[in-house]
């Protein structure tokens, strides 16, 4: 999985935003607000990790079971799908 061309992880008035740039910006209107953990599941995934993986990177970041990481790992990822933002 990747995240699709087009799409960008920004920093507006301390908070993490998705937005679309350049042709993305054509179909997708808006933005994605993220908090810190999904700030990091975001890149994770820009990273080119899998889920598991970056479930393992938020136990070592959080304090969290890897079970609940794996959890909310892949919820976010599944709403990433159903947006478009990611591929593959």
């Amino acid at each position: 999985m990747k995240i699709k061309e087009g799409f960008v992880l920004r920093e507006i008035a301390g908070k993490a935003v998705v937005i679309a740039v350049g042709e993305a910006s054509k179909t997708f209107h808006g933005m994605i607000n993220l908090n810190s953990a999904g700030k990091d599941i975001w890149q994770g995934v820009a990273d080119g990790l899998n889920e598991d993986e970056i479930a393992k990177r938020l136990t070592e970041i959080y304090e969290v079971d890897l079970e609940t990481a794996k959890e909310d790992t892949h919820r976010l990822v599944q709403k990433m799908y159903e947006a478009g933002v990611v591929e593959g």
